[in-house]
């Protein structure tokens, strides 16, 4: 009985050991140390030229694009409404998105823009060929009789991170779209909506590779420069992602606003928390940036290396909120 019973515990053990290793989710890896990593300075310490939407003199403004659960006005308020709550401070910065047809001036647009916000309008226009053909003309009129009937003055994204390689079918080419850009703001000249500082906003990516410069209009064009940049499929420091950008920018006497930031939440939320506050770190160091807009929102059908979203994961949050609350971003 005694020879059974040994065999029959130890059978018991190395199952229990198993259930155990079953349901334990496996260690985590530590997350890296960004806090220490280095961040590339921009030289430049202007005057810069920022247009109607003018730079802080010192410091940055603080902005989000908050996914709304609908977008209609009350969708949208909604939206922006519990961010500020959750971080108990509103937003100087308002990033909506718009598809070429879509106007500006909405009823939300103008909520945004009567509490003391700006508001910054990411523009999707089209093909940048059939625009130079003029097919888009009473398009693009209407948006600029849009945008000079609100009377303030905004930020605007026209087509950001044109140099993205999934959209070189309507972009054609650097060349095409410079043109394309001229052709527009030349439209929105004639017809007096003069309260636009044009922002260029390619991807941290397009400069690593060496290909968004390419893209660039012209100082005589742009009134802000700017650059997305996000830690998804690879986790990088900021600082290095954006190091190529910020190297060009300082050869540029314009502000420059962080279109797009997020950290993804594959990373964990202790990489995630780590990489905000190097985030936060790196911008105090780069005094050339002068507007940030952080990405907050899990886009459909994407998947962990591409959802950004910080409220809901308390370490980051609370990292993100932190710098929301520095006299830096207060400006």
């Amino acid at each position: 009985m005694r020879k059974l019973l040994v065999p029959v515990l130890l059978l018991a053990l190395l199952l229990a050991g198993c259930s155990f290793g079953k349901d334990e989710k496996p260690p985590q890896p530590p997350a890296p140390d960004l806090t220490s990593a280095p961040g590339a300075v921009a030289v430049n310490p202007g005057p810069f030229e920022s247009g109607p939407v003018r730079a802080p003199a010192r410091g940055a403004l603080f902005g989000a694009w908050i996914k709304p659960d609908a977008l209609t006005h009350v969708g949208r308020l909604a939206a922006v409404d519990t961010l500020q709550t959750e971080l108990g401070r509103p937003l100087k910065i308002v990033n909506t998105y718009r598809r070429f047809e879509q106007m500006v001036g909405t009823p939300s647009d103008k909520e945004f823009l009567a509490r003391g916000a700006t508001l910054m309008v990411s523009w999707a226009t089209g093909d940048n060929r059939s625009i130079l053909d003029g097919e888009h003309d009473d398009l693009i009129r209407k948006q600029a009789r849009a945008v000079r009937k609100i009377k303030v003055p905004i930020l605007l994204r026209m087509r950001w991170e044109m140099d993205r390689p999934n959209l070189r079918a309507t972009m054609w080419s650097g060349e095409d779209y410079a043109a394309a850009w001229k052709y527009v703001r030349k439209i929105f000249t004639e017809e007096g909506a003069t309260n636009v500082s044009w922002v260029w906003c390619p991807t941290a990516e397009g400069f690593m590779r060496g290909d968004a410069p390419g893209f660039y209009p012209g100082d005589d064009q742009v009134d802000w420069t700017c650059v997305d940049v996000y830690a998804g499929e690879k986790f990088q420091p900021i600082g290095e992602l954006m190091a190529p950008f910020l190297t060009w920018a300082a050869q540029r006497p314009k502000p420059i606003v962080i279109g797009e930031f997020g950290v993804a939440k594959a990373w964990g939320s202790s990489g995630r928390a780590a990489w905000i506050k190097d985030a936060r770190r790196t911008f105090k160091a780069n005094p050339q940036i002068k507007a940030i807009a952080y990405f907050e929102s899990n886009p459909e059908g994407n998947g962990p290396t591409k959802q950004f979203q910080l409220s809901g994961d308390p370490p980051a949050f609370k990292a993100f909120e932190a710098m929301s609350t520095d006299p830096y971003f207060n400006p």
